[in-house]
């Protein structure tokens, strides 16, 4: 008597399959896209506090967007002085992935090569990077001065409803020299 056995994969087998890919899917994307949720344009207004308590109003906005190789923030403000003068000021920093999950490289201009590569703390440029811990996404600047002593601007912006908490604090050789928060309303 001769019996014949058929491999099929039962529908366990198939599911479980199923379900692999789907998480392999879903992990891959949730760490590629995690800037996700913050993407949009924003817009506020505060008094910025000095570390002498004085407080200077400043209109602000953010727009956070994805690019080819990871994400763009942008941010406009515009502070009034108390003598009359408007100051405005606008910067703008793509984001790379690093090696480090939820944590970004900023390539803000580009070598002989032509890769985008971070500016030099050492020259009086700006040494950016950012990260992302839950719900807040952050952008640290480490500035270094001809003194050799340092300034460090954190911006923390954290989903709200209906828009972002933004908490940003100045260092200036690790005191606080000015910090500002407030809500930006998405548009």
């Amino acid at each position: 008597m001769r019996v014949s056995v058929r491999t099929r994969p039962s529908f366990l087998t198939a599911l479980a399959a199923m379900f692999t890919l789907w998480v392999t899917l879903f992990v891959g994307q949730a760490h590629a896209t995690g800037i996700g949720p913050f993407i949009g344009d924003y817009v506020g207004s505060a008094n910025v506090v000095d570390v002498d308590g004085t407080t200077t109003p400043r209109d602000m906005s953010v727009s956070i967007h994805e690019t080819s190789s990871g994400f763009n923030v942008s941010w406009h403000t515009t502070t009034y002085k108390h003598d009359g003068r408007v100051k405005e000021q606008k910067f703008s920093v793509d984001f790379r992935p690093s090696d480090r999950p939820d944590v970004y490289s900023a390539a803000m201009k580009r070598n002989v090569f032509g890769h985008e590569v971070p500016l030099d703390p050492m020259k009086g440029e700006p040494f950016v990077w950012g990260r992302i811990v839950g719900d807040t996404l952050t952008v640290f600047s480490l500035f270094i001065d001809e003194d050799g002593g340092y300034e460090l601007q954190q911006f923390d912006r954290t989903l709200a409803d209906g828009g972002l908490d933004l908490s940003f604090t100045r260092f200036r050789n690790g005191v606080k020299s000015r910090s500002v928060d407030t809500f930006l309303q998405k548009q």
